[in-house]
């Protein structure tokens, strides 16, 4: 266990550099920068001024000496300060990771309480007309793109029951009621495909468990039904839909990106689009680096349980 545990985290270590050097790229191969989208806003500005903004934010010296600086910066908690606001990143990036978290985990949440059960129960009635009622439903959740869905909730509740969320967001400390009112559309929109994912995930899982010889043994031992789903079945099928519960993560923060512009609400994804327009280096370079070595950690997790869960990984 201890050497699964070791290759892991060296893996994960490894992947997060990487992630790192590709988010400090990347927006660099974009046209233009911080001070030239200054110089579109102020209409004119004299090479010398222009000289001295690149030299205060650090844009003239060579890409690999300004990755190292913002490397060793951000080893030390120190993501630098936003080109437009001059707030400390890690301030504004600590008000908008919290609300693309508790999205992320409403849809999760929504998902996994509806696929589970949907699923089971698929596979307990393969072949009848429910399993295929539950099939396409899964279908149709799989289907549909979630910012589709999102404008397509906007519209029906604004036209057929005359009711929108405020557009002014409210936090989960501050008034935990009205802030779940807020985010029940944007999760709802999120997560149903997810759902679709891990529904037709789990009934491919269980049907195949349930072909095996141990849950035949279980049953002509007398168990219960109930108990050969939960002790013998579940817990086996599961073990592939942990992993893709891992992988569906960074769906859902891919995906709230969008829904979080559809709905007005100020997460990650918000904050990432207007740094993007403004060329806001240091912005762009947290709040992308922060989803992915949380999409890392996640995936270090998972990789944690399943080893837990099935002890052939340790040994693999």
């Amino acid at each position: 266990m201890r050497a699964f545990l070791a290759r892991r985290l060296i893996a994960t270590v490894a992947t997060g550099l990487a992630v790192s050097v590709l988010v400090f790229l990347l927006i660099r191969l974009a046209p233009g920068d911080a001070v030239t989208m200054w110089i579109g806003q102020e209409g004119t500005m004299t090479p010398e001024v222009r000289d001295t903004l690149r030299k205060m934010f650090g844009l003239s010296d060579p890409v690999a000496v300004q990755y190292l600086h913002w490397l060793g910066d951000a080893a030390r908690g120190d993501l630098g300060y936003s080109f437009r606001s001059r707030l400390p990143v890690v301030a504004l990036l600590g008000t908008a990771l919290p609300v693309t978290l508790e999205l992320a985990a409403l849809a999760m949440l929504l998902a996994i309480v509806t696929a589970l059960p949907l699923g089971v129960f698929s596979a307990v009635k393969h072949g009848t007309p429910a399993d295929a009622t539950a099939r396409l439903l899964g279908l149709l959740g799989f289907s549909m793109p979630s910012f589709w869905l999102a404008v397509l909730m906007i519209l029906a509740s604004a036209t057929y029951f005359k009711w929108l969320p405020a557009l002014i967001y409210v936090g989960l400390a501050k008034n935990p009621i009205e802030n779940l009112k807020q985010m029940l559309m944007p999760a709802v929109s999120l997560g149903l495909p997810l759902m679709a994912v891990l529904m037709r995930m789990t009934r491919s899982t269980m049907l195949d468990v349930l072909g095996q010889d141990y849950v035949r043994t279980a049953r002509a031992k007398g168990a219960g039904e109930s108990a050969v789903l939960a002790r013998h079945a579940l817990k086996n099928a599961l073990i592939p839909v942990v992993t893709v519960m891992g992988i569906q993560l960074g769906r859902l923060l891919g995906g709230a990106v969008i829904i979080e512009q559809i709905f007005g609400v100020p997460g990650v994804g918000t904050a990432l689009v207007a740094a993007i327009t403004q060329r806001d280096y240091p912005m762009v370079q947290a709040t992308v680096l922060a989803l992915g070595l949380l999409f890392i950690a996640v995936q270090f997790f998972v990789d944690i349980s399943y080893a837990a869960i099935d002890p052939r990984v340790r040994y693999g």
